[in-house]
């Protein structure tokens, strides 16, 4: 991922990274205030979010705020823009938490995971009083499954990978464990697990999937985020931005 700047060039941006950049600078300027605890997570439009605090920060009005990271990557990112860092176990408790999506539903039920952060991205927003999602037009469904066809990721102890792919298919499932594109065998996440990409088909009941999926003996994390979400800020094609909050 790129490195955040104090300001993005416009005509640097394609009209994707463009519509990221509205839903993140959006969310940041609703929900962040002086003295915040905030989660940051991970992933394309996160970097566009860590480059508004930045930009607040500089500017003088955004002050005395802690940023605790979901990954190696948004850690990384925060240090490079001189934002404050610091962990779950020191700041159990955050005021709000922003992070992307892989696809959320009108419930805003999330799949999240195509990065693979899922476990330390989970612990954040469940630390944060309020959970907000970034995303650009493309992850705006109805139904989970509608457009996210890469499946549901699932963080595994590498000794049970084969039982959890197993027990997903006896579920109807179709289990792939994720391949790395830089090193030879499977993707290992911060923590130290594989990764298997589960396809289910349309996801009419995520929260019920994820509690069967979680008691599969193996399973670390499901990147199924069910009820946790508050609000989606969604940039669109034209520039603009629309939000999806929970009814």
């Amino acid at each position: 991922f790129d490195k955040p700047s104090n300001q993005t060039p416009l005509f640097m941006l394609t009209g994707i990274d463009l519509a990221k950049q509205k839903a993140a600078h959006a969310a940041v300027d609703e929900t962040v205030e002086t003295g915040m605890r905030i989660g940051v997570g991970s992933g394309s439009t996160v970097v566009f979010a860590i480059e508004r605090l930045k930009q607040r920060v500089e500017k003088g009005d955004l002050k005395d705020i802690l940023c605790v990271p979901t990954s190696f990557q948004s850690s990384i990112l925060l240090k490079e823009a001189n934002l404050p860092r610091s962990d779950p176990n020191d700041n159990p408790v955050l005021d709000v938490a922003i992070d992307g999506a892989d696809e959320v539903d009108m419930k805003l039920n999330c799949i999240k995971g195509g990065g693979a952060c899922q476990l330390q991205e989970k612990i954040v927003a469940a630390c944060a009083k309020k959970f907000v999602v970034i995303a650009d037009y493309r992850k705006e469904s109805k139904v989970l499954g509608e457009k996210w066809k890469k499946g549901v990721p699932i963080a595994v102890v590498p000794l049970g990978y084969s039982l959890v792919e197993l027990r997903i298919k006896e579920m109807g499932g179709k289990p792939v464990l994720r391949m790395a594109k830089n090193k030879a065998g499977p993707v290992v996440s911060d923590n130290g697990n594989f990764i298997i990409d589960a396809d289910f088909g349309l996801i009419k009941d995520p929260s019920n999937l994820n509690t069967k999926l979680q008691l599969i003996p193996g399973v670390v994390e499901v990147g199924l985020f069910c009820g946790m979400a508050c609000k989606a800020f969604f940039g669109q094609k034209d520039g603009t931005f629309t939000t999806r909050v929970l009814s």
